[in-house]
């Protein structure tokens, strides 16, 4: 499992140098799975670009409102996993969130979306103690709960693995990355959440995102 971590950590900071290295061109680029399609437009035949995005989802955030991914239309969203009673990288990831918060406080195209890990403990009424502890208001940041299917099917999807291990510390072995998703729901960065230039470079390019949409 170490091994297999290894890579995948090893893969996504390959990705992450790749966006700083096309920071320059002001765009960053698309990640995650893709495909070519040939389609015909005004009677001639073109090849298309088929990119991965985040599928439909429903969740209970900390409010136990249901939100969906329709909530998040019209904004670009950083993600992340977590769980509150994390002894491990958590309590880091919250920290540089709310850095990203602090940073955007008020915009309405920018939300953060971060999912409880412990399906079982962090229900809404302990995921609003969270929030209301890192001194959180509003829904521009929402934490949500979910079945454990929908939300490690969802970490999958976002390219961050995190099981249930009761050999890890809180019983839960996840990577700390935050991922910056598009209006159109593209995955188009991955940040180590628990260092501080990743997650300064996360700021960079959420300008260069916003941007994009001007």
């Amino acid at each position: 499992m170490l091994s297999f971590l290894k890579n995948y950590i090893a893969a996504l900071l390959v990705i992450h140098l790749f966006i700083g290295c096309n920071n320059t061109e002001d765009k960053l680029p698309v990640l995650g799975e893709r495909e070519t399609i040939t389609k015909e437009i005004d009677g001639k035949t073109v090849i298309d670009t088929v990119y991965q995005t985040i599928p439909d989802f429903s969740f209970v955030n900390q409010d136990s409102i249901v939100i969906n991914n329709k909530t998040f239309n019209n904004s670009i969203y950083v993600a992340d996993f977590f769980f509150t009673s994390c002894p491990s990288i958590c309590p880091i990831m919250s920290k540089n969130l709310l850095k990203v918060l602090k940073k955007y406080k008020g915009n309405e195209e920018v939300k953060i979306l971060s999912h409880s890990i412990d399906t079982k403990y962090d229900t809404p009424w302990v995921l609003k103690k969270y929030a209301n502890k890192l001194g959180v208001e509003g829904n521009q940041w929402q934490f949500v709960h979910g079945t454990e299917e929908a939300i490690y099917g969802m970490a999958n999807r976002y390219m961050v693995y995190a099981k249930e291990d009761e050999s890890a510390p809180g019983g839960f072995e996840h990577q700390g990355w935050f991922i910056l998703i598009d209006k159109e729901k593209k995955i188009r960065g991955a940040y180590d959440g628990t260092d501080d230039e990743q997650v300064a470079q996360l700021l960079k390019d959420m300008d260069i995102l916003l941007e994009e949409y001007r």
